[in-house]
């Protein structure tokens, strides 16, 4: 039997005082103490589980439904629950080699503007004008497909016609078997609902939709449906579990940068994902200094600290015309299907960033989560006059965009020390551009996906079309502080912005010649009269004199189809019994 890959390192054991020597533990009295008994668990701790569920809930009657809410509160995992079981889980697998020793079901909950505005008289105090908005009217700017009225096109949940999402569950399992029993626990007390002695009442809410995910079957375990491993560039968190100074949410991992966790992965204030805690300078000289005010959800809101807001898109992943674009564009460039889309992506399939890895992908290096993270961009990197045909290059930069460009989805949503569109937004325009790292770590996302439909039978070097229509795709998942200033703003100044990243550009052999291009997986061109999708984007390969040259490739159409979605609150366990109960 072969043994399971382990791609994370080692979890700090999960009893106080029993760490072992696998972290360099260097104590954080300055960072706070995180409230994880009253912070959803999703949140800080992720539930990284492999079956998981969204169940979407229209409030009818508000005082039935706050009675009825009162009886879910303590199915609702806190951070602490959710951080203390990962912990168990990984020091479990690592001992055994192999998963399934221990297992949970988790439940989280999150409200819409609309949600709570039935709930509580405060909702209106909230700042966050995308918040308050909706998902819906904020389609048009982020190039969604929109009717001529703005109106979403294509989705099946939480558009204008796909009845109202108030609420959302989040219900999560090691085991579908247990998911499904939690799923239905939740709908049979919502249809029929009965107070503690047994009186049957009404729930005060209706069901509007429910739909499944997965972490997909091995070999692709981890990874999306294009093939690619997901979630691997996650921020670290700053901030402390317990009052000792050592017991740290994010583990120390790099003893070269006491600013990072695991090496790569620089540690951000908790401000810019859990309301009531300092976040991120935008203005600092460097990380070490970036330590910012405490982040508010709007004035007097005191009962949000604790919580965060929730983006929720369901992405339609169109496989098979995603394959046939590598492959037919491999054809045209003499080369291969898996290297036009490390060139897209940024990364290999295994997860290794093309900037240590340029030419081929490395397995090894893609499964290190010690190594698959550790590189910038932004520097100089030349290379000596001839094409990267290095295997493995240590921790490397990459200016000229010749191992990464410029517009693959890694670097377009998150460019590190790049030079890119950054600062303030003023109405649809973005000033102070000529930015870098430290104004990129106030864009950043906790981001908690899971694939859901079945797997394609297409690949990059075989594209499959299936005979009939098949819905696959993401249920993109993300916390932040700030819809507008964090998910807004990467999905409209960086994917969907051509011009990104121009001014990392200048000095090179392509300054002044050309336009970047969209984000090839996510980016979405402008709404056009016509209904053209077509976008444009440059990558560079190497000619036949093994030099450097520089390709415009058109994508006709788009792979990534947004087909629902909204905007929602997650509150603390304390706002919900106090607030949104009363």
């Amino acid at each position: 039997m072969t043994q399971q890959i382990i791609r994370e390192a080692p979890a700090p054991d999960p009893l106080e005082g029993q760490q072992t020597n696998a972290f360099f533990y260097i104590p954080a009295p300055n960072e706070p103490i995180l409230n994880v008994n009253n912070i959803q668990g999703n949140i800080l701790g992720g539930f990284n589980k492999d079956y998981q569920a969204l169940l979407f809930l229209e409030i009818e009657n508000p005082n039935a439904f706050k009675q009825w809410l009162k009886s879910q509160i303590n199915f609702i995992a806190t951070a602490s629950e959710v951080i203390a079981f990962n912990r168990l889980f990984k020091s479990s697998r690592q001992r055994r080699g192999r998963e399934g020793a221990v297992k949970a079901t988790w439940v989280n909950i999150a409200f819409s503007f609309e949600g709570l505005k039935k709930l509580t008289n405060d909702a209106d105090s909230f700042t966050d004008k995308s918040f308050k908005a909706g998902l819906p009217a904020r389609a048009a700017d982020l190039n969604d497909p929109v009717d001529k009225d703005g109106k979403p096109i294509g989705w099946v949940v939480g558009g204008p016609d796909n009845g109202k999402v108030d609420v959302v569950f989040i219900i999560a399992s090691d085991e579908r078997a247990d998911l499904l029993a939690e799923v239905s626990r939740i709908l049979e007390s919502v249809v029929a609902f009965t107070d503690g002695k047994g009186n049957a009442k009404s729930s005060g809410a209706r069901i509007t939709f429910l739909e499944e995910g997965a972490n997909l079957p091995p070999p692709l375990s981890g990874h999306e449906h294009f093939g690619n491993l997901d979630g691997i560039s996650q921020p670290g968190i700053r901030g402390r579990v317990a009052d000792n100074p050592k017991e740290l949410l994010t583990p120390r991992q790099n003893p070269e940068n006491k600013n990072q966790g695991k090496p790569g992965q620089d540690l951000l204030w908790p401000g810019e994902f859990v309301f009531g805690y300092e976040g991120q300078k935008d203005d600092a000289e460097t990380l070490e200094d970036s330590k910012g005010e405490v982040v508010s959800a709007g004035l007097h809101l005191h009962w949000a600290n604790d919580g965060s807001y929730l983006v929720f898109r369901r992405l339609r992943q169109d496989v098979y015309k995603f394959h046939k674009f590598l492959n037919d564009t491999a054809a045209d460039l003499d080369t291969d299907p898996r290297k036009v889309s490390a060139k897209l992506i940024g990364r290999w399939p295994s997860g290794a960033p093309t900037v240590r890895t340029p030419e081929e992908d490395a397995p090894s290096l893609g499964n290190d989560d010690n190594a698959n993270n550790d590189f910038e961009f932004n520097g100089d990197d030349p290379p000596d006059g001839k094409f990267f045909k290095n295997d493995v290059v240590p921790p490397s930069k990459d200016a000229t965009g010749l191992r990464c460009p410029f517009i693959a989805h890694t670097r377009k949503t998150y460019p590190r020390n790049d030079k890119t569109p950054g600062g303030r937004v003023s109405g649809s325009e973005v000033i102070d551009i000529d930015r870098s790292e430290v104004t990129t770590q106030t864009h950043r996302l906790l981001r908690r996906g899971i694939p859901y439909g079945p797997v394609s039978p297409s690949t990059p070097n075989n594209p499959l079309q299936d005979p009939n229509f098949v819905d696959r795709g993401l249920h993109f998942l993300a916390y932040q502080t700030s819809i507008v200033d964090q998910f807004e703003f990467v999905t409209r100044f960086w994917a969907n912005n051509p011009k990104f990243s121009e001014q990392a550009a200048i000095g090179h052999e392509f300054e002044g010649k050309l336009t970047l291009g969209h984000d090839p997986i996510i980016g979405q061109s402008d709404n056009k009269p016509d209904g053209d999708r077509t976008r444009k984007f440059f990558i560079h390969l190497e000619d036949d004199q093994n030099q450097p040259q520089t390709k415009e490739l058109t994508a006709p159409e788009d792979w990534v189809i947004p087909t629902g979605g909204g905007y929602f609150f997650a509150p603390s366990i304390s706002a919900l019994k106090e607030v949104l109960t009363k």
